[in-house]
């Protein structure tokens, strides 16, 4: 890209997350010229859009820099020649993530909004929108890149990749940095002296090789995550088995606790259902006190109360992408976009989490090899469960949907999948109408 002003649209502007986008965009604006940044939301999000805006104005003007910050309603007004789009909103706010949990708990199954029937529902309401957008890029701003936040990311990506003709789409999560970051800290070294190698799928991959200044200190690596790992904010860091983590012989990010320690997982939440409530409803609380930190006029950086919130480095790995594909920098970021060979064991159109290099004519997949045997079953009952939401978002086909809540390793069983499936198919009349024609 050699356009001297970039614009940057970003869809779902009233998250709480956005101020550690404008702080990215700020500590690169050297690198980085974004001129505008259009933040648009719906109109349940209006006044956070707002809150937002001002503070994203103060912050700018505090950083000293030129950037320009619009806000609109109207996603299309927005988009008319972005260079890049970021998405990363909630279908049905967090009303809908509450439900997602909530539910399937009520049926004694796991509730977690990325994970189980949760993560199911949040992809059968928002591939849809996804499509959408994508039209209106295809149309106003073919050249832009979409750069995809949203949960499920691998599967919103996927989507895109299988039922529209474009290709500028890489869906992004900070869960691979932040492991990174977290070796380095293990070990007292800057990360850039650190490579971790991914196989897998988003919310479903596994460090395969840990290296340090290029040696293999896998081993070495797995002992340190067990002294000193704590998982990320939104999921109960209950520890892992030794032994497993030495017999799998790598490590597992922290979603694979709600497979691997399922029951540990499953008794921790319904404790929580019964007495301070879901994740969701304690991420509301969160959003309520960042909120009113966000109005005061003189609060112009971003408050440490965000790290509450979950999401660290959030910033980083989107305005680190964003650089390396306008300067071009073939850096190795990981991102999910096509295997297209890397994985030896998915087809080359299934969306995988990989290490790729950055550059301007998008990520290239790093080969990785073969599935590792143990993981190989659980990856592909993941991606299988990822097609048949993808296509019954678009089809409304309800018989999909009882497969692939049945195979679901979290439900596993198709009387409660069927009974789970209709209370939540209920639950989200108003976002799947495709399933009610």
């Amino acid at each position: 890209m050699s356009r001297e002003h970039v614009k940057i649209v970003t869809i779902g502007g009233g998250s709480s997350y956005t101020p550690e986008l404008i702080e990215g965009f700020i500590l690169r604006e050297k690198q980085l010229p974004v001129s505008d940044i259009w933040l648009v939301d719906v109109e349940e999000g209006k006044e956070k859009q707002e809150i937002i805006a001002a503070m994203a104005r103060r912050m700018i003007k505090k950083a000293g820099v030129n950037i320009t910050i619009h806000t609109t309603l109207n996603r299309r007004e927005a988009m008319k020649d972005a260079d890049f789009v970021t998405t990363q909103f909630r279908v049905g706010q967090m009303a809908a993530r509450i439900r997602d949990e909530r539910i399937p708990l009520s049926h004694e199954l796991i509730g977690q909004e990325t994970n189980g029937a949760g993560g199911m529902f949040k992809g059968l309401r928002t591939i849809p929108v996804i499509l959408d957008i994508v039209k209106d890029i295809q149309e106003l701003c073919p050249n832009a890149w979409l750069i995809n936040f949203t949960n499920p990311s691998g599967m919103n990506t996927e989507a895109i990749y299988r039922m529209t003709s474009f290709r500028r789409a890489v869906g992004l999560c900070n869960v691979p940095i932040n492991l990174k970051y977290d070796m380095a800290d293990y070990f007292g070294v800057d990360p850039s002296r650190v490579y971790l190698e991914f196989v897998g799928l988003n919310h479903m991959d596994f460090v395969k090789k840990i290296y340090l200044d290029g040696k293999d200190i896998t081993e070495e690596a797995i002992d340190k995550f067990m002294e000193e790992a704590e998982s990320v904010k939104n999921i109960d860091d209950i520890p892992w088995n030794k032994d497993f983590l030495h017999g799998l012989g790598m490590i597992p990010n922290d979603y694979l606790r709600y497979y691997f320690k399922r029951e540990n997982m499953l008794k921790h939440q319904l404790s929580d259902f019964n007495t301070i409530g879901t994740r969701g409803q304690v991420v509301s609380g969160i959003e309520h006190d960042l909120f009113e930190i966000y109005k005061d006029p003189s609060v112009d950086t971003k408050p440490e109360e965000l790290a509450k919130r979950g999401g660290a480095r959030y910033s980083e790995a989107a305005c680190n992408l964003i650089d390396s594909l306008y300067n071009n920098k073939g850096d190795v970021q990981t991102v999910n976009v096509p295997n297209n060979g890397a994985i030896i064991g998915l087809e080359p159109e299934e969306v995988g989490e990989l290490n790729c290099i950055i550059t301007d004519h998008g990520p290239l997949p790093i080969t990785t090899g073969e599935i590792p045997v143990p993981v190989r079953g659980i990856i592909h009952t993941l991606k299988s469960i990822e097609r048949l939401v993808i296509d019954a978002a678009v089809t409304g086909n309800y018989n999909e949907m009882v497969v692939a809540m049945t195979i679901n390793p979290l439900v596993a069983d198709d009387e409660k999948g069927n009974a789970l499936l209709h209370e939540m198919l209920d639950a989200n009349k108003d976002f799947l109408p495709k399933f009610y024609k």
